[in-house]
């Protein structure tokens, strides 16, 4: 069983210590109930500056804020960190990694997936930008291939290494472009004087007939 105190109040667990997990930790602080929070991380990600530490432009720390830190003022409050495997809604008992726990409430607060739309050419090579560790992937991969190519001779080589590929014309993909832009006229070449900048492309795929489908007409005309 999860060590956590014993209590006579109704207990709500969350799955999920993003956006939706920590407000409704706050908003349940002043009612009767114990509050189980469960993540994976013991830190909250900022997802929307994710693109930033993709490109280098943050660094992890600057959109991780620790959970128990964050929701510390919440006294009915208690965190563990562990992956939850199964979900007994007949026992009302959820099994993870640290062991099972009961509850009366349970919250599935978990955000969403890299969605591949069965395209499994992507899926096997691309790379996701959803959490912390996904974006110092995919930090680490532009910036090593940019080394590479400051030491190919093949010019087919060099204009690989160089070109990027963004598929997704929603908010991630534009900013994540729009980022990638940025590093190429005022940081890369200031980095790897060597190479031609004009030989880089940065391609932005998406499926539908415009980007930022989901906001306003003036948004995505703009972008």
């Amino acid at each position: 069983m999860v060590p956590v105190p014993k209590t006579s109040n109704p207990r709500v667990i969350i799955i999920g210590g993003g956006f939706a997990g920590v407000k409704l930790v706050k908003k349940l602080k002043n009612l009767p109930v114990q509050i189980v929070l469960f993540d994976r991380n013991n830190y909250h990600t900022f997802q929307p500056l994710l693109y930033q530490v993709a490109t280098a432009g943050l660094e992890p720390d600057s959109i991780a804020d620790p959970l128990r830190k964050q929701l510390e003022p919440v006294k009915n409050f208690f965190f563990r960190m562990g992956e939850v495997f199964k979900v007994n809604p007949e026992e009302k008992m959820i099994e993870t990694e640290i062991g099972p726990l009961d509850y009366d409430y349970l919250v599935i607060a978990t955000g969403s997936k890299t969605s591949y739309y069965g395209n499994q050419s992507i899926m096997h090579n691309a790379f996701p930008l959803k959490q912390i560790p996904q974006a110092l992937d995919l930090r680490s991969h532009i910036l090593q291939n940019f080394e590479a190519a400051t030491i190919a001779n093949d010019i087919e080589e060099i204009n690989s290494r160089m070109n990027i590929a963004v598929v997704g014309g929603g908010p991630t993909g534009v900013e994540v472009s729009g980022a990638l832009g940025e590093l190429k006229k005022n940081i890369l070449p200031k980095d790897y004087p060597e190479l031609d900048f004009n030989q880089m492309h940065i391609t932005l795929l998406e499926g539908s007939g415009k980007l930022l489908g989901g906001m306003s007409e003036f948004a995505s005309n703009k972008a």
